[in-house]
């Protein structure tokens, strides 16, 4: 699946990354434990979390995430969109709770990762 459709599936905002739309992603995880992301290979995987703290860009990057996406209608701080912009991480605001995210997601034929979150 390509970032675009996650972003149409849905109904995202584009708050950095617009130019890597055309990327395509491996599959997805949701988790508002950033340890449970670090323990899981989350390689080209867009990441949907409702947690708007600084670490989950810097997760992200380490974990080589495709993208984040913040759930929930959460509006993150100016530092947090900073930092997704300085790390070139696409992030992406939905209104969507993190459950109807992650099902929507999974009906657009989008998969979660082997034996991670």
């Amino acid at each position: 699946m390509k970032l675009f459709e996650v972003a149409k599936a849905l109904s995202a905002q584009v708050l950095h990354g617009e130019a890597q739309l055309s990327r395509t992603v491996a599959g997805a995880g949701s988790a508002d434990l950033m340890e449970d992301v670090l323990a899981a290979v989350a390689r080209d995987a867009v990441l949907l979390t409702g947690v708007v703290e600084e670490q989950v860009i810097r997760t992200a990057k380490i974990t080589g995430a495709a993208a984040v996406v913040i759930v929930r209608g959460k509006t993150p701080s100016s530092r947090f969109v900073a930092l997704a912009k300085e790390n070139d991480m696409p992030l992406l605001l939905t209104k969507h709770s993190l459950f109807a995210a992650s099902g929507r997601l999974y009906m657009n034929g989008l998969r979660g990762l082997e034996g991670s979150w």
